[in-house]
């Protein structure tokens, strides 16, 4: 009973607190998740239609795109959190391309995409992005939507990429100082559960999971006034964890409020009957978010 216990509690937090998906701690996942590379900036002027695999940086990259495209009007792309794929996101794109150009990707060692040659970091990650931005959106404006790893990812891209990059929305995005949340809230002596959900998280910010990637904390840099709509889970799902669930919940409310330091338009809103995946639990808020942050920055790109 126990020992079936703390499996779950440990899967639990790894999908959580590292944003790493539903099956981002277990063993398979672990040896196969993702990251990136080098990147060729060159659109092509055929537009994907579908799931298509497309070449950046010598690598394979999956990709779905659909929607029609509309002259200045940004592309959503989504991103998927840690241990999932383009899959996850299908039901969320097909709903949100009724009105928009949207795309998504496995970022490398996630899905059908190539597996990293070794260790990423958030620059490759971002070199990566940007070589898939090149082909689904040339130089058009984008809007990054990414939930737990992906809304990391995305955040961390922006402050770099203003010249694309006109919008956000952070799904349950993993904060930016997880590393040390976990490290300093479950201490060395913790036991039991606790103990593997400290030794879990650690490894995996380290770059033992599929995509290899090393996470690490970092300020909270500016995007600009560019639109940005925060959205935190409103089930307390860290709870659960003994002794330390409550810090840990509170930690991850304030890392959800650091996050609106990327830009002077952020906004935060918490999605009362959502666990981790917002998204899947409340569609309807996430698809609004996407559309507001998409309808704002078509506004600004084209100066109304």
């Amino acid at each position: 009973m126990l020992r079936r216990f703390k499996s779950a509690l440990v899967a639990a937090l790894c999908t959580t607190v590292v944003g790493a998906g539903v099956s981002g701690c277990g063993g398979d996942s672990l040896d196969n998740w993702d990251p990136l590379a080098p990147t060729t900036r060159k659109a092509e002027a055929e537009p994907i239609s579908g799931t298509k695999k497309i070449t950046v940086a010598g690598r394979s990259v999956n990709v779905s795109c659909s929607g029609e495209p509309a002259q200045g009007k940004p592309v959503i792309m989504l991103m998927h959190g840690g241990g999932d794929g383009l899959d996850k996101l299908a039901a969320l794109q097909k709903t949100l391309s009724e009105k928009n150009r949207v795309c998504s990707y496995d970022r490398l060692g996630a899905g059908a995409s190539d597996q990293p040659d070794g260790p990423q970091s958030f620059s490759s990650t971002g070199k990566i992005l940007t070589g898939v931005l090149d082909r689904v959106a040339g130089d058009g404006p984008v809007v990054l939507a990414g939930h737990s790893l992906g809304g990391l990812i995305a955040a961390r891209y922006a402050p770099e990429h203003q010249d694309r990059v006109k919008g956000l929305v952070l799904m349950d995005a993993t904060p930016s100082t997880m590393v040390a949340d976990i490290s300093t809230i479950i201490p060395t002596s913790a036991k039991g559960p606790a103990a593997e959900v400290r030794a879990q998280n650690l490894a995996i910010f380290q770059g033992q999971n599929p995509e290899k990637l090393v996470i690490t904390d970092g300020e909270v840099r500016s995007a600009g006034d560019i639109p940005v709509e925060v959205i935190q889970h409103g089930k307390p799902y860290l709870a659960a964890i003994p002794t330390y669930g409550a810090r840990l919940e509170k930690a991850w409310s304030a890392g959800q409020r650091k996050w609106l330091a990327v830009s002077g338009g952020s906004k935060l809103s918490t999605a009362a009957g959502s666990g981790h995946y917002i998204y899947v639990d409340q569609p309807d808020v996430a698809v609004q978010a996407i559309q507001r942050v998409t309808a704002q920055a078509a506004r600004q790109t084209n100066g109304e």
